[in-house]
């Protein structure tokens, strides 16, 4: 009985993995495809549409919109989730409660309802259109998240380490940049992955707020994918995948360097 209950569970979660993987084998194979018009399995193979969609205006810049709005988003998804962080893991305060489910309550609310409200909000200020626009609904769409993770990150510090610091001479500054900040990075680069690929995929407030000039690569999928069935579609969409692919690859190369390069640092002291 307990050995057919280990093949079970295996053989569901192998199910459950080729559900989840089925939508990304389709689409490598056909953003290879060389036929003109999108069909499953591609009957010959070719590169020319990634060629189009690297070459061509319209799907280029909206691939470096993406990639310039992901990348301010990391970086004030962190300035702002770093003390909201510190003040929900350190402090004791009137309605810490209410301030927790005030941040969880974004990621419970659809992205439809979320774009609606930020376009209303962001049209009376003229940032409709705009990068100002996306990087601020992308960083208050992933502040959350990163105010969880860094807080639980920040819990699990030992404070041995900051009055430790501080007993030595250190001054706050250098305690938080010298002593947390290192023993924080596992955190922090969780929570920056995460902001960088949602905010880098994300296509519904896109739609909302940027315009057509600004527009990011999902915005582009989509109003390509509505107007025409062009296979330059299935090339932008194997190349998104690709990205993500590449930069998840990148970061665990990241991690491993930065582990390694810690523990190599605490056998020197040692």
């Amino acid at each position: 009985m307990t050995g057919t209950r280990p093949r079970f569970f295996q053989s569901v979660a192998f199910i459950v993995a080729n559900i989840l993987a089925w939508p990304i084998l389709i689409v490598i194979p056909m953003s290879f495809s060389a036929s003109s018009s999108l069909s499953f399995p591609p009957k010959a193979l070719s590169l020319k549409y990634y060629v189009e969609f690297f070459t061509s205006p319209d799907w280029n810049i909206p691939l470096f919109n993406s990639l310039l709005v992901a990348v301010l988003t990391v970086a004030f998804t962190l300035m702002l989730a770093m003390p909201a962080a510190f003040a929900l893991a350190r402090s004791q305060f009137a309605g810490k409660a209410w301030f927790r489910l005030l941040m969880i309550a974004p990621l419970l609310v659809p992205h439809i309802v979320l774009a609606f409200a930020y376009f209303i909000y962001f049209a009376y200020f003229g940032l409709i259109q705009s990068y100002t626009g996306v990087v601020i609904a992308h960083t208050c769409l992933n502040i959350p998240a990163a105010v969880l993770v860094l807080s639980a990150g920040i819990q699990s510090l030992d404070p041995n380490l900051e009055r430790a610091s501080l007993s030595l001479g250190a001054g706050r500054r250098a305690t938080f940049w010298h002593v947390i900040v290192p023993a924080l990075m596992p955190s922090i680069m969780v929570a920056g992955f995460y902001a960088f690929i949602h905010s880098f995929d994300e296509a519904v407030i896109a739609v909302f707020i940027s315009g057509r000039d600004k527009a990011t690569l999902p915005r582009q999928l989509f109003n390509s994918f509505m107007m025409d069935m062009d296979p330059v579609i299935a090339a932008a969409s194997g190349a998104l995948v690709f990205f993500l692919v590449a930069f998840v690859l990148v970061a665990f190369v990241i991690r491993l360097l930065w582990a390694s390069s810690r523990t190599y640092s605490r056998k020197a002291g040692a």
